[in-house]
């Protein structure tokens, strides 16, 4: 499968492999590389309306971006929220996120959406309709921008 192919599953769809990658990914970014120390498994993994996107390299996860849906929208009408946006260091530069972005706004785009930025990577999210509000704060030390972006 070509590094492009954009893999979607919810949770009971993932294989242990892809789940052991998916979770290898996370920590190793997030935890090692950007030393947050925030709880990365916070159960809402395993919910029935959250999606799971990826790219893998053979069997190697190596960006992924997780979509959660809130029954309370926290701007205006953004039930649907990205995170956990994550590439592998020796694939960042190759618009992997903008991959994914791409599948996202196509599977959801007709629902409002919402995001939590990291300050550096809120013109990524602004090339897809999303929309900074609110000031900057700080979140696991680094700066982050609340974004929203309106269902189409």
């Amino acid at each position: 499968m070509p590094i492009d192919s954009v893999i979607a599953k919810s949770w009971g769809e993932l294989t242990t492999s892809e789940l052991y990658s998916i979770m290898k990914l996370r920590t190793d970014v997030f935890f090692v590389e950007q030393k947050v120390d925030e709880t990365e498994l916070d159960d809402r993994d395993q919910e029935d309306a959250t999606r799971h996107y990826w790219l893998a390299d053979g069997a190697d996860v190596v960006a992924y971006i997780r979509v959660l849906f809130n029954e309370t929208a926290e701007h205006l009408d953004g039930h649907r929220v990205i995170g956990r946006v994550v590439v592998r260091d020796d694939h960042r530069g190759e618009g992997l996120a903008q991959i994914i972005m791409k599948r996202i706004v196509e599977d959801f785009g007709g629902e409002g959406m919402m995001l939590h930025a990291q300050d550096y990577i809120v013109p990524l999210y602004a090339k897809f309709g999303f929309e900074s509000f609110g000031e900057l704060y700080e979140e696991a030390t680094i700066m982050h921008q609340s974004m929203y972006r309106a269902g189409h």
